[in-house]
């Protein structure tokens, strides 16, 4: 279900839609999808108007550099957090990192907001293939995950992941000596994590295909600060 408005969108995931009388015992709507103009962006979280009401929505740091500018329009893949005291919504690029959160949720001891660290900390392919392949190791360099939590993920998601649509071979590290992997260093020891710093890169690559390093490392250090 889908509620049009001025200037954006919202579509709902099984509930109803504002207006809409709600049925005894029913829960609030949910919303799946929002669209509408980028007001502001952080990365850990944005602020979208979508029909004049501006919606906060928490997000991981790939999706924050995959973001337009902010004035121009985006559109984000929406989890809803229903609580008793509050509803919060965590935005997506992609319907893959929505996903994978959600299956995050799923692990036992793992709430909504280490869910986001966790996508946060690694790009979405190496994430899965870790979690798949129960690397430990690499799951425990994320901030905030230890050993324990590392092997729970992949105790628990190993199986769980193979309708993602994300190939064996992608997230492969860049290749050594290229300019790509020369902007991610430079990146890094301006003291830019290196997930976040990644993500700018080749989100950068993608649109424009850099013809030498520094003008890589621009692009890379706008999408940083947005």
């Amino acid at each position: 279900m889908s509620s049009p408005v001025s200037g954006g969108t919202a579509e709902y995931r099984g509930a109803r839609a504002p207006g809409v009388p709600a049925e005894t015992g029913r829960p609030p709507a949910v919303i799946g999808r929002l669209s509408g103009v980028l007001l502001e962006s952080r990365p850990d979280r944005v602020l979208i108007d979508a029909g004049g009401v501006g919606y906060i929505v928490a997000i991981p740091l790939g999706t924050y550099a995959a973001l337009p500018p902010p004035g121009e329009r985006a559109t984000l893949h929406v989890h809803t957090h229903v609580r008793e005291d509050a509803l919060q919504l965590f935005g997506f690029a992609t319907p893959a990192e929505r996903t994978l959160f959600e299956r995050l949720l799923s692990v036992s001891g793992i709430g909504p907001r280490v869910a986001l660290t966790v996508l946060s900390g690694l790009p979405l392919p190496e994430l899965v293939r870790a979690i798949v392949g129960q690397d430990a190791g690499r799951l425990s360099t994320i901030p905030g995950v230890g050993k324990k939590l590392a092997e729970r993920l992949g105790l628990e998601l190993k199986e769980k992941l193979g309708d993602l649509g994300i190939p064996s071979s992608a997230g492969a590290p860049l290749p050594r000596g290229s300019v790509a992997e020369d902007a991610l260093g430079a990146l890094v020891n301006l003291g830019y994590r290196e997930a976040q710093a990644l993500a700018a890169v080749e989100a950068a690559a993608r649109e424009s295909p850099p013809s030498d390093l520094s003008t890589l490392i621009q692009e890379a250090l706008k999408r940083l600060a947005r």
